[in-house]
């Protein structure tokens, strides 16, 4: 009785934290390659770190490999597809002026003028959202991942106002029609409600890496900053990497290797 009862707690945190589904595989509109609802076993596996942080080797990321990141990203959310300024978006690209405005490099060699750097929710050190954010809906794990709570989120957008990087869209209208291939396993969500990237949180807890790190094929390097024997410490030892807007003072757990 005691060990189904520990189940069903830990299932009920992990619908509490967003991963439990708006609508499951049994109403009918679930994708069959859906994968299987989480257990309590799955639990006992999670990825855990001090300090969560990636390094993006952007020679690697190609315009196709960040549209092979994005739309893992996107289907494993349910981001919705929706074109011009109400966009949503969790993952996407940019070139080096928009991902850089601060680095001043007035004769870059074209390559790295041209080349497209994927970017994503920098999971700051000071997350000048959280500061602003009046419900707590924006809050900051101890393990530094800055996490969404979609029904604390009042739409005030203070977090969008306060992200000097544009890393939070603002559903401006239902997105649930504009979901191309819905994941029962993550929430939908509704009109009002801001959203960004989680670094996957719902996938570390069960042991998975992030999925856009799957999809990029060494592209992307994700672990621990704060162990000196990680594969993204090695990476950051052996390369130079800046990051988006140091002098904002929010300290991006996001490196760009060049």
């Amino acid at each position: 009785m005691k060990s189904n009862r520990r189940e069903f707690l830990k299932l009920a945190a992990v619908s509490a934290m967003g991963i439990g589904a708006a609508r499951l595989g049994f109403l009918g509109d679930a994708p069959a390659f859906a994968e299987s609802v989480p257990t309590a076993a799955n639990f006992e596996e999670g990825l855990k770190a001090k300090h969560w942080g990636m390094a993006i080797f952007t020679a690697k990321m190609t315009p196709e490999m960040n549209a092979k990141c994005r739309k893992a990203c996107h289907t494993e959310h349910n981001v919705p597809d929706i074109a011009g300024p109400k966009e949503i978006k969790w993952f996407w690209g940019a070139n080096f002026e928009e991902s850089f405005p601060t680095e001043h490099g007035h004769y870059l060699s074209e390559e790295i003028e041209h080349r497209q750097f994927p970017l994503l929710c920098n999971q700051c050190e000071t997350p000048m959202c959280v500061k602003v954010c009046p419900t707590q809906a924006t809050f900051q794990r101890p393990d530094g991942i800055v996490m969404m709570d979609f029904h604390r989120c009042i739409g005030c957008r203070y977090c969008m106002a306060g992200c000097p990087y544009g890393a939070r869209s603002f559903n401006f209208q239902d997105p649930r029609p504009f979901i191309k291939s819905f994941n029962p396993l993550f929430p939908t969500r509704m009109r009002g409600v801001v959203e960004k990237c989680n670094f996957c949180a719902e996938r570390l807890a069960i042991g998975k890496l992030p999925v856009c790190v799957e999809a990029a094929e060494g592209a992307l390097v994700f672990g621990d900053l704060s162990d000196e024997q990680s594969d993204i410490r090695k990476a950051l030892r052996e390369h130079f990497a800046i990051r988006r807007k140091p002098d904002a003072g929010t300290s991006p757990s996001v490196y760009y290797i060049l």
